[in-house]
């Protein structure tokens, strides 16, 4: 593997195929200030380059928060309306970044995920949460609205469920957005790790370039016209159906064995 990038609030941990981001501000509640947003786009940078990463787990730090949301006082300070209108691209790019990453995201959600944290929590592929955890979108209580994160909500969350939360700003528990297929797994705080860890290798032994494609083509085809929908998605049949992976997975099942997938 290349040297991982030098990182003030997030740590990167690898563990075979799998990498696990980390945001290291417990005490603060790993808020999404500039740094924090700077160092995670950074660290998924890394992840998306690197060939032996097949999987990206993001965690918080600390057993009391995911991500408490935005660190507003880091926006402010001296700012000019300008500079401070900007420095929310680095949101933008950070989502984008994650939805283009062409490797799995896992969610691992260790503790509240609110505002901008649940925004990140669900620009993840899969979420894994414990059963003590919160979700919410509190800033219409301070007269703000989730704008930077609402294209990513209204993809996850069903319309009039988001609208109660932003409108009335309340906490929902992690197991009323299990029951609207928010998250995928709920389990108490000892079997986190275990059903994260489960989770990921089973990713991670899937053939990435198919792995690539496929979650390409979910994302793409999500924003397009229905028909165009399908001409898109048969182009993409084809060209998976031509990789070395699919050749391999297709042979490994006739003579009955695990498939060996290089990513080609």
């Amino acid at each position: 593997m290349t040297d991982k990038p030098e990182l003030e609030q997030v740590l990167i941990r690898t563990d075979g195929h799998v990498a696990t981001v980390i945001m290291n501000r417990p005490e603060q509640r790993n808020p999404l200030s500039a740094t924090m947003l700077g160092d995670l786009a950074s660290a998924f940078r890394w992840c998306q380059q690197e060939p032996d990463v097949r999987v990206v787990v993001l965690s918080g730090a600390g057993d009391r928060a995911f991500c408490a949301g935005a660190d507003l006082s880091s926006f402010d300070g001296e700012m000019t309306q300008l500079e401070r209108y900007r420095s929310r691209d680095l949101f933008v790019n950070l989502f984008i970044l994650m939805s283009e990453l062409g490797k799995p995201i896992v969610g691992r959600i260790n503790g509240h995920a609110l505002a901008g944290g649940f925004g990140l929590a669900c620009a993840c592929d899969l979420l894994v949460a414990v059963d003590t955890a919160t979700f919410g979108l509190p800033e219409i209580n301070v007269g703000i609205w989730p704008m930077m994160i609402q294209a990513i909500l209204t993809r996850n969350i069903p319309r009039k469920v988001l609208l109660e939360m932003e409108m009335l700003g309340e906490r929902w528990t992690a197991m009323q957005l299990q029951s609207l297929g928010v998250i995928n797994r709920l389990v108490s705080h000892d079997l986190l790790d275990p059903t994260v860890n489960e989770i990921s290798e089973t990713l991670a032994k899937k053939s990435p370039v198919a792995m690539r494609l496929g979650r390409d083509s979910f994302y793409r085809q999500q924003d397009m016209d229905f028909r165009a929908a399908f001409h898109y998605l048969h182009g993409q049949f084809l060209l998976v159906s031509q990789t070395e992976d699919s050749k391999e997975g297709i042979k490994a099942f006739f003579e009955k064995r695990e498939p060996d997938f290089k990513g080609r």
